[in-house]
């Protein structure tokens, strides 16, 4: 449980950091396609660092399926560094290349909530 805390904490600051950096620091210095890339990739990594502190929360009050709910944590993370990482190093180097990464990431966040819900589908019974 701590150690989702730790991650989701990490990466809310991070997920901050780089949002504010982009708002200050790159907007009208990139394009406007790739400053949107980058707020894509901020506001996906916010939601994401707040759902690992949600999957802390969640093995601590959960009785079962403490692993898939951590295995969401794993695939949340990498989801993060994918979707929001792709689109990040996108940004800063124009090459849209990398946004064929961005997907893999998405599928990612995808199979993590489905995960979540079906570990709270599985607790109902």
């Amino acid at each position: 449980m701590k150690f989702w805390v730790f991650l989701g904490s990490l990466n809310m600051v991070i997920a901050i950091a780089l949002g504010a950096f982009g708002a200050h620091g790159l907007k009208g210095k990139i394009s406007k396609q790739m400053f949107e890339n980058w707020t894509t990739g901020a506001h996906y990594h916010i939601i994401h660092a707040l759902a690992l502190l949600f999957i802390g929360l969640l093995i601590l009050k959960a009785n079962h399926h403490t692993s898939l709910v951590s295995l969401s944590g794993w695939l949340i993370l990498i989801g993060i560094l994918l979707f929001s990482g792709s689109l990040y190093v996108m940004a800063l180097t124009n090459i849209k290349t990398f946004g064929a990464i961005t997907p893999f990431g998405g599928f990612s966040f995808i199979i993590a909530w489905l995960l979540i819900a079906y570990s709270a589908w599985k607790s109902l019974s």
